[in-house]
Parts: structure tokens; sequence; C-alpha cells
């Protein structure tokens, strides 16, 4: 089950011959929009994965947040966290996570490097969460095995239902003749975790903010993500009308979380 996942994922690959021409990095993800989405988390904290989160956490307790970008699945749990231990690769990350736990009061120690890689110089922590970062994940039963050993109380996923470039499908198609795959989904990552021997409970709902206010916004962003210059914008944001992809449905998010045994 493990191989299929691992499987699936690679297709979503870019080929090398357009990935080659890509002026800029096409998984290149800015820390200024991530740190967007924490200040709207921490000004609206809401949802059933920081609910999940919150409580199965004792006052004081510990939250282990791997791949936790600048910090939005743990960071509006400020006032119940006794200490957050934030696992990212990237520094730009976690310069801005560093910045907000310092205004928030939060006691934070900072790793640096890709989960489970790191998982053996990070200490264990109450409940532990990942939103958001399965898609990256190629052995995915090794990164839920070390999550869930790395949890005294319970482990918390977020994630889309489908894979997070699933919407730039049609506008692959379009630009290069590509058919993306439909495969790996949430359901997927169900199945595995059942098969690791967790009781693995779920929510369902929209996403609480549409990916995109503008067509320029989805211009820019499916420019770079389809390995295109940006000189191309007006092309792509008129092909996204024309495929009928304005504007961009909410995707549909999952919450799942099991207990430590």
């Amino acid at each position: 089950m493990d191989e299929q996942w691992r499987a699936d994922l690679a297709r979503w690959g870019i080929p090398d011959e357009i990935a080659a021409r890509a002026p800029a990095n096409p998984w290149e993800h800015s820390p200024a929009r991530f740190a967007e989405r924490t200040d709207r988390a921490l000004a609206d904290p809401e949802g059933p994965t920081l609910a999940r989160v919150a409580e199965a956490l004792p006052a004081g307790g510990s939250v282990l947040d791997v791949g936790a970008g600048t910090g939005a699945a743990s960071l509006p749990l400020a006032g119940s966290m006794g200490e957050l231990i934030a696992v990212d690769s990237s520094a730009a990350m976690l310069a801005e996570l560093s910045s907000r736990a310092d205004r928030l009061g939060v006691p934070t120690r900072i790793i640096r490097g890709r989960w489970p890689d790191v998982a053996a110089e990070t200490p264990a922590a109450d409940v532990a969460v990942a939103a958001h970062v399965v898609y990256n994940v190629p052995d995915l039963a090794a990164f839920l095995t070390e999550l869930s050993g790395h949890a005294r109380r319970r482990v918390v996923l977020e994630l889309t239902e489908h894979h997070p470039m699933s919407w730039l499908t049609p506008l692959w198609a379009h630009f290069h003749g590509l058919v993306r795959p439909e495969r790996p989904t949430a359901h997927d990552v169900i199945a595995i975790a059942e098969a690791l021997g967790h009781e693995v409970r779920q929510v369902r709902r929209l996403a609480p903010l549409t990916r995109f206010t503008t067509l320029e916004e989805l211009g820019d962003s499916a420019c770079r993500r389809l390995c295109l210059g940006r000189d191309r914008a007006e092309e792509v944001i008129a092909a996204a009308v024309e495929l009928d992809m304005w504007p961009v449905p909410r995707d549909r998010w999952f919450t799942l979380w099991w207990e430590s045994e």
C-alpha cells in the first residue's frame, strides 16, 4: 500500500523537458503568502484541526508541528501551549514562525530538516500535528510511524482530499498536453494509517478561504506551477476563464486524528 502511494505521488513529478524550461522553481512556496495565512489563523482561530489538537493538549502541554511552515496549525494555540516544537526544511518559513512565536510569548524549539530524517533529534510532545504536508512525503508509512512515536496523546493531520495541485489539471493539458494523475488522495492516507494499526477518525469541510481572490493571483501562481514565464500570465488567465476554472472551487479539507498508544 505504501509502495502504491509512492508510485502515485511520483506521477505528479514534472517531466524533465518541461522543468528544464522553467524560469522559476515550480515547487517553491512563498513564506510571505504562508505568513498571511498564519496571521489570518491567529486573528480567527477556528476549524476542526485546531479543535482536535486543543482538546488533547493538557494545560501547558507541548505541540510538535511537523512541516510547520509559518505556524498556522500551531501558533493559534499559543494560550494553551507550554512549548512548540517546530520542524520544517525551510529556514525562511521557520524565521516567520519564530518571529510570531516570540511576539506571542510561546517557548519554541526550532528543528530545521525533513521529517522523518530529523526524528532522532526531535523530542516527543503531547500532540503532534502535520498540516498540508503528506503530499510531499514519498515514504508515508515511515513519516506516520515516527509522528505517532513522538506523540504522547494524539496525532492530527490536515490535508486536502486530492493533491493540492489538482486544480491545475486543465491548464496542464491546455499548455503542455500533459494528463495529471487522480491519486493519491486523502482516502489513501487513511488506508495507510489504518494499515499501521491506527484507529483513524475524520471530519471534512470546505477550505475556509478561496485559493485566490483575483485572477491576477491565479495567473501569477499558475505561471510558476506550469513552468511558464510571468509574461504569459494574461494567456493563462484567459485559458482559465475559457476552461471555466474561475472562480477556483474551494478544496475539501480532511482532518484526521488518532490516539497514541
